[in-house]
């Protein structure tokens, strides 16, 4: 077995790196004499059609990714692997590029990567905007949808883009979403001889489609009804479905708990509405959540919810503990939130959260509750119990009317 690493070690080792060179829109013209000499220098160039065509290589030389280009892209790199290679990327290959897919497939100390300004930095420099305050969404390959989380008041907010088609979708989400007086600015051929920007509010725009190497600025102005912020909690009225849904006070409370942090995953069980999902999920973009389901018409209504509300890749399976056997990677927490007091569903749940991972359960009948108990005594942790109270008309008054009581179980695995 030693001798068997010894040799995935050697095969690392001796492996030809692999050059990243960042192209600006402006082509080879762009590019400094030492980096023309990387790109001339190499026996074999990958890149996309439109980067190919922008350097005087011979066309022997070059290799166009395919489409998809994942499932290729190690056996196209291997073919050639004894040869000096060259990957041209756009812009900076580490900002939403390929040199970040090829870092994780190769490893970093396998690359040279050669940035050129990314479109962030040129955006930023064309609108006199700092590039530490500018938050990034890509829409290359994710529906328009995943946007929503990003927007605030006063804030601003760089789209980059699929194709000539995405400003018009950017401005219909800004619009849906209460953002339909910010101002819109999309810059075409950003460094390019070709460049141009084209300016307007969203509730206002009627631009045509124009080239698609573009991303879209925008200055965040919100004038909608109620705000939706990565802040657990959001207004129950902007779920729908059947009811069956966590509400706003109990929602913040029990995200509390559960604590997300980014990149991490969550298991929802007994998803309801999503809600427990979805505002996790909001709270960073590298969040991930499954949830468990097993009515069909609430996976339908779970799928809908997380779409309108910016999280599409929230992903919704059938019923717990069975559906578990579908999920491969192990959760960061658990939220028990429907079926708790099925049997083996706490042994189930406590069995796949990781080492140190958070497990949080509600109760809100008797027979849950007293379950609770149980789980303390099993597993440790800790209880809490509380009632939330929401004023409402009494005539000519204003009451407070009681929701159902909840007690919530917390417990962190050793």
């Amino acid at each position: 077995m030693d001798l068997a690493k010894d040799a995935a070690l050697m095969a690392v080792d001796t492996a030809m790196p692999i050059d990243v060179v960042g192209i600006g829109a402006d082509g080879w013209d762009g590019l400094s004499d030492a980096t023309r000499a990387i790109v001339s220098g190499a026996e074999v160039v990958f890149g996309s059609g439109r980067q190919l065509g922008s350097v005087p290589v011979p066309d022997d030389r070059k290799r166009q990714w395919p489409s998809p280009l994942l499932p290729a892209l190690r056996s196209w790199v291997d073919e050639f692997g004894g040869r000096r290679m060259c990957v041209l990327a756009s812009g900076d290959p580490m900002f939403h590029g390929i040199g970040v897919t090829l870092a994780r497939e190769f490893g970093a100390e396998r690359l040279r990567v050669v940035p050129a300004p990314s479109s962030l930095s040129l955006a930023c420099s064309r609108l006199g905007w700092a590039v530490h305050t500018t938050t990034t969404v890509s829409l290359v390959n994710t529906p328009a949808s995943v946007l929503r989380p990003a927007l605030a008041d006063g804030q601003n907010v760089l789209v980059l883009s699929r194709d000539q088609d995405t400003p018009a979708e950017v401005v219909k989400t800004l619009r849906d979403s209460g953002f339909g007086k910010s101002r819109v600015t999309v810059l075409e051929q950003l460094g390019g001889p070709s460049e141009r920007s084209v300016h307007g509010t969203a509730d206002a725009w009627a631009e045509p489609a124009g080239d698609p190497l573009n991303v879209v600025a925008i200055d965040c102005v919100f004038s909608g009804e109620f705000r939706l912020t990565r802040v657990p909690g959001l207004p129950d009225a902007a779920y729908s479905g059947d009811g069956q849904l966590t509400k706003a006070e109990v929602r913040a409370l029990t995200l509390s708990a559960l604590a997300p942090s980014p990149g991490e995953m969550l298991w929802d069980v007994g998803g309801g509405s999503g809600s427990i999902a979805i505002e996790w999920m909001r709270t960073d973009a590298r969040c991930r959540a499954v949830a468990f389901e097993v009515a069909a018409a609430r996976r339908t209504q779970i799928t809908e919810n997380a779409s309108v509300l910016g999280v599409p890749g929230l992903r919704i399976v059938g019923g717990a503990p069975r559906a578990f056997a579908d999920c491969s990677d192990t959760p960061d927490a658990i939220f028990i939130g429907g079926g708790l007091t099925q049997d083996g569903m706490v042994d189930a749940c406590w069995g796949r959260l990781r080492p140190g991972g958070r497990l949080v359960a509600n109760a809100v009948t008797a027979e849950s509750e007293a379950l609770l108990l149980q789980c303390v005594s099993r597993f440790g942790g800790s209880l809490c119990k509380f009632q939330i109270y929401r004023g409402e008309p009494l005539g000519s008054f204003t009451g407070w009317r009681p929701q159902l009581p909840v007690a919530q179980w917390t417990s962190v695995k050793p």
